[in-house]
């Protein structure tokens, strides 16, 4: 965790620091001689986090309060409704599912519509194609996206290539593939997994992760809009502890669009999922104990990205922190910052900085550790 190690330090004496102040205003905070080369890190579990929810929107129509898991299955009925091709199928799905997302539809719109299948990831993502390539919008569900890799030769090989190898001539582009994805506090080896970059370094995939009920469905009803395979990750984490007032009519957020989700002068923040959460109140500390100015921008489209709002972003505030819960190694951070350094270069004060998971694996559980401390350290 040397990122850690280099950005998040418990909070220790005033003897233990230097301060200086920067050209910007920020208080930057370095290690003294007398400091240990090794700084103890406090690790918070991942439920030790603050959900800050969504304002209300005013721009769709009534609102009611749901959880992410509600959410999820409102978008799904609104696209049975308005759909009559639409049919989502998995293992369990149709009873209401693990989660519970598909409760009741079964019963509402029939079992030819919302239906079980055999436990064979590769089979349902085989079905899923083939039912998009016939003409139909299909809904497949990965229980746990720690157990998409069998599936992966279907997405990669079939699902993501058909359009392309055919000319345009024919595409499964009314595929959406939901799985239940990142860390939850318990899940250990098998469920607590974030696959995403596996799937970025594939073309003709789009990998979408809400931060939130109302980004959930407002993306969720995206992908299935869209036109070509999406893979939509659901933070489990979050399924019942985020709520917020959503709306009940179907609506669009864009997909391949960041959003600021607070401005800031001095440092970028850019994470997806749960852990825009965790820079949302490292942000807070930062200013509170630091005075320093923090933009955190939740990327919410992994594939393709949003370049240029993050690079915006980036010449503004000189610095840049990208943060998730997938392991260090060719996570998607890494793309991110090869970018932004090629494209802003110049407009840097301080390397770019990934605070991740660490490369062990997951035999001492590590991917269950979300990096947060009691203060925030901008090595500028």
């Amino acid at each position: 965790m040397m990122a850690a190690v280099r950005l998040l330090l418990r909070t220790v004496s005033s003897s233990s620091f230097s301060c200086v102040h920067s050209g910007l205003g920020a208080t930057l905070l370095r290690l003294s001689p007398s400091c240990s080369s090794r700084p103890k890190t406090q690790k918070r579990h991942a439920a030790h986090f603050t959900y800050q929810p969504d304002p209300v929107p005013t721009e769709y129509g009534a609102t009611v309060k749901m959880n992410l898991f509600q959410s999820v299955t409102s978008a799904l009925d609104n696209t049975l409704a308005s759909d009559p091709t639409a049919v989502i199928f998995g293992e369990d799905v149709a009873f209401g599912g693990v989660f519970r997302c598909t409760v009741g539809l079964r019963d509402k719109y029939g079992k030819d519509r919302v239906f079980n299948t055999p436990l064979c990831e590769q089979g349902i993502v085989g079905f899923g194609i083939g039912v998009a390539a016939a003409g139909a919008t299909a809904i497949a569900e990965i229980q746990f996206a720690d157990y998409i890799y069998p599936a992966f030769d279907q997405i990669v090989n079939e699902a993501a290539k058909y359009r392309y190898r055919s000319g345009n001539s024919y595409d499964c582009g009314n595929l959406t593939i939901r799985a239940p994805w990142g860390c939850v506090g318990h899940g250990s080896l098998y469920h607590s997994q974030s696959p995403e970059a596996f799937f970025a370094h594939c073309p003709g995939l789009k990998i979408v992760v809400p931060r939130g009920p109302i980004q959930a469905k407002g993306l969720l009803l995206s992908c299935v809009a869209d036109k070509n395979p999406c893979i939509f990750f659901e933070p489990k984490i979050l399924y019942r502890a985020a709520v917020e007032q959503v709306p009940t009519e179907p609506y669009h957020i864009p997909l391949s669009q960041a959003e600021v989700v607070q401005e800031g002068s001095d440092m970028t923040l850019v994470a997806w999922g749960t852990q825009v959460h965790v820079m949302r109140e490292v942000a807070t500390m930062a200013q509170e104990k630091l005075g320093v100015s923090c933009e955190v921008i939740d990327l919410r489209t992994i594939l393709p990205w949003d370049i240029e709002t993050i690079c915006k972003s980036v010449v503004k505030t000189g610095r840049l922190l990208i943060s998730h819960e997938a392991p260090v190694t060719g996570g998607f951070a890494a793309e991110i910052s090869s970018t932004v350094q090629e494209q802003c270069f110049l407009n840097l004060e301080a390397p770019i900085t990934r605070l991740l998971i660490s490369d062990c694996g997951h035999d001492d559980l590590s991917s269950e550790l979300l990096p947060l401390t009691d203060c925030y350290l901008c090595v500028f």
